[in-house]
């Protein structure tokens, strides 16, 4: 008879949950699953059961219940994009994007080829200045000039993008420049499609009849935590993406209804608390052209992947938190509604509807006092849509980080459909089971969610897994000749 595990005298839980784990019946089911997650930071556990029924027999062709499992659950991806929650789904969501964007550049995934030849340009929209702020200026030969401060910062230099005069600069503006980023864009690719028009001496009706503008976008945070966009802009024919536009609707025509939209494009906010403001893009518009046939400086495989790296960024590049910083009690409120209809101070947060107190978070000043003013504007009646304190970590951004017009190309659910069914074949070839053709199945499942995350054990195999799959990707990116 085999002796119980006696693991009294191992001081290390992490230790004793691995030895534990090993000593289960089937511990490379366990290896198994983390592997399949990729590592994934904070995994998702599920208990249930699924059943694949022939509805013609009603017999059971295959079922699986996660009490089968060495340790009673299935393990998940959680899925967050943002790579300091989870590097491990943030580089499949990256790789997603990757290929979404270059299937509008190069074709593929349901898009022609053909789609290289269509206008496309790349273009980066800048927000305005809020005040001066550090910053670190070249030559074209590289050679480092000094900041209007008159020191030369380094490229590592924390003040590089913080203001020269903290108590003059417009941090109210900024917060809501941030807030109002979407907004702005989707008037300026209102009046893209007009100025676009305009300059080709058609009405806009008959414009839509003739070419459609897709775009593809992402959001970038600049070192002082404002937001600009990089699109990628295309002029298709009326059916999208499979038609080519009319020889008439070039690129310079392109080129000039940008310029002349993002100088058009403004967003009025009046308020008692901060006035009346204009919003409007900055001065700085770059516009470059897309090569056709891969050979220029601006490729479909550099655009592609400069857009899928940014699309698993967040606010965090400016300094700030990438985490809410709401009360989960009160919602942010600082008082919670009793039975009887009263308002009570929220005991967790102490009335201030703070999860962490603002003051004592590991940011710089600068990146706190936006944070600060994204809290205390979004308590106010006028901005209380804007919801300003639920974005506060944010610095006020509260739109989508990438987005794409319908027709650009695929769709990343899409894109994660064909994994899927991908992966299914894949099972089905490796259990032997016979290709299902015409027969109608029918799938029941009854799942529950169980907790987040692993078990110390757990955490040490996917930490391993993890650092596998980066050597393994940094390998692949410096082309190791031994392999």
């Amino acid at each position: 008879m085999k002796r119980p595990l006696d693991l009294r005298h191992v001081a290390s839980l992490t230790l004793r949950d691995l030895i534990e784990l090993a000593h289960l019946p089937n511990f490379d089911r366990i290896h198994d699953q983390i592997n399949r997650v990729r590592g994934c930071t904070r995994p998702v556990q599920l208990v249930g059961t699924t059943q694949t029924l022939d509805t013609t027999t009603n017999a059971v062709l295959r079922s699986y219940s996660t009490a089968d499992e060495p340790t009673g659950r299935l393990l998940t991806a959680c899925g967050n994009r943002r790579s300091s929650r989870c590097p491990a789904c943030s580089r499949l969501y990256a790789a997603d994007t990757y290929h979404l964007i270059k299937a509008g550049l190069s074709g593929g995934k349901t898009v022609p080829d053909t789609v290289r030849t269509h206008p496309r340009v790349f273009v980066t929209l800048t927000a305005p200045s809020f005040g001066p702020v550090h910053n670190r200026r070249t030559t074209n030969a590289g050679k480092n000039l000094p900041c209007r401060c008159g020191t030369h910062h380094g490229a590592d230099d924390p003040a590089l993008g913080t203001p020269l005069s903290p108590a003059t600069y417009d941090y109210a503006g900024a917060v809501l420049w941030n807030a109002h980023a979407g907004a702005l864009w989707a008037r300026f690719t209102t009046y893209l499609r007009r100025k676009l028009a305009a300059h080709l001496g058609m009405t806009q009706k008959a414009l839509n009849a003739s070419l459609r503008v897709s775009f593809a976008k992402v959001a970038e945070y600049q070192r002082r935590g404002l937001v600009h966009f990089h699109a990628v802009i295309r002029l298709d024919g009326p059916d999208g993406s499979n038609q080519a536009p009319p020889a008439w609707a070039t690129t310079d025509a392109l080129t000039h209804a940008i310029k002349t939209a993002a100088g058009r494009a403004v967003l009025k906010v009046v308020s008692k608390s901060v006035g009346e403001r204009e919003l409007r893009w900055g001065d700085q518009l770059d516009i470059r052209e897309i090569a056709a046939l891969g050979d220029g400086e601006l490729t479909d495989q550099k655009v592609a992947a400069y857009v899928a790296k940014y699309a698993t960024k967040s606010a965090e590049d400016s300094g700030t938190v990438d985490r809410s910083l709401r009360c989960a009690h009160c919602a942010g409120r600082g008082y919670q509604t009793g039975p009887d209809g009263f308002r009570d101070l929220c005991e967790s947060c102490e009335g201030t509807g703070q999860s962490e107190p603002i003051t004592d978070l590991p940011v710089h000043s600068h990146v706190r006092q936006m944070i600060r003013t994204a809290w205390d504007l979004g308590h106010l009646p006028e901005f209380a849509e804007l919801k300003l304190w639920k974005w506060a970590h944010m610095l006020g951004f509260r739109g989508h980080f990438s987005s794409k017009s319908r027709r650009y190309s695929t769709t990343l659910g899409a894109l994660r459909d064909a994994r899927r069914a991908w992966r299914t074949e894949q099972a089905r070839v490796a259990d032997d089971r016979p290709e299902s053709g015409e027969e109608t199945t029918l799938v029941l499942s009854h799942w529950q969610y169980l907790a987040s995350g692993y078990s110390p054990g757990e955490e040490l195999i996917a930490a391993q897994v993890r650092h596998d799959l980066t050597q393994a990707q940094r390998l692949k990116t410096e082309g190791a000749p031994w392999l």
